[in-house]
């Protein structure tokens, strides 16, 4: 069974449009058919699944493409996310979640929705994240156009 988002509180927090059962499956680590429940609540996400009933912040989770784009106030709120556990760059799971995301684009277009996506936050990323996402990124676009070129 996939999880369903649930809106929990009267106050909507602003990151809750970043909020997909996807996302927070591959944050904790597990299949989103595992995920049952996901109640977002004013200031936290309460995600529920076999096995599994944990508190996750809106921090935590990374953009997508098919929502309103990030504010500052989004980037303000990772930095002092990643400040909180010392890490000071997104998580790992944001890499390997985005390039993910490149490869499941459908086409060229939505590779480079993705893209843009990614070089508005790549501040985020260490050197050697941003090098991995590029080479991902220039790879199927080669291979997208090398397709195009071929019909």
């Amino acid at each position: 069974m996939v999880a369903t988002i649930q809106q929990e509180s009267t106050v909507v927090h602003p990151q809750t449009r970043f909020v997909t059962a996807e996302a927070i499956a591959q944050l904790l680590g597990v299949h989103p058919e595992q995920l049952t429940q996901i109640r977002c609540w004013a200031h936290v996400i309460l995600v529920v699944g076999d096995g599994i009933s944990r508190f996750v912040s809106y921090a935590d989770l990374p953009p997508i493409v098919a929502v309103e784009p990030p504010t500052t106030k989004d980037f303000l709120a990772w930095r002092k996310r990643w400040r909180k556990t010392r890490t000071y760059t997104a998580p790992q799971f944001w890499v390997e979640f985005y390039a993910q995301k490149f490869q499941q684009a459908g086409s060229l277009t939505q590779l480079h929705k993705w893209g843009e996506l990614v070089s508005q936050i790549n501040f985020g990323f260490n050197l050697p994240s941003v090098q991995s996402l590029q080479s991902i990124y220039q790879e199927l676009t080669q291979q997208y156009r090398w397709q195009t070129s071929l019909t």
